[in-house]
């Protein structure tokens, strides 16, 4: 469960840079990551039956998935800001650069 904490850590990071305030698709990213922080808390406290455990793992899954194709989608759309020739412009982010 600790990867998924830092995984979490660095896409909340990019997603709250990179997403539009106040948008539907912020808000849903933002319900999703909290959802499976607590889901997370729980199964590591460890109090949990087997089952329990079992259908939180499977809800985390899905929220994972659903958080991570958010963040997709914001990446495709952040932009940055370059300079050139003393004048600035606005580019597509490329991952690769």
């Amino acid at each position: 469960m600790t990867q998924i904490n830092r995984t979490l850590e660095i896409d909340s990071t990019v997603a709250k840079s990179s997403s539009t305030p106040g948008s539907k698709e912020s808000a849903n990213f933002e319900t999703a990551l909290r959802e499976l922080e607590r889901l997370v808390e729980r199964m590591e406290r460890g109090d949990q039956t087997l089952d329990e455990s079992l259908k939180d793992f499977e809800r985390g899954m899905e929220l994972a998935k659903a958080c991570q194709s958010t963040l997709k989608k914001a990446e495709q759309r952040v932009e940055k800001l370059v300079e050139q020739n003393g004048e600035f412009t606005v580019k597509v982010f490329s991952p690769e650069e």
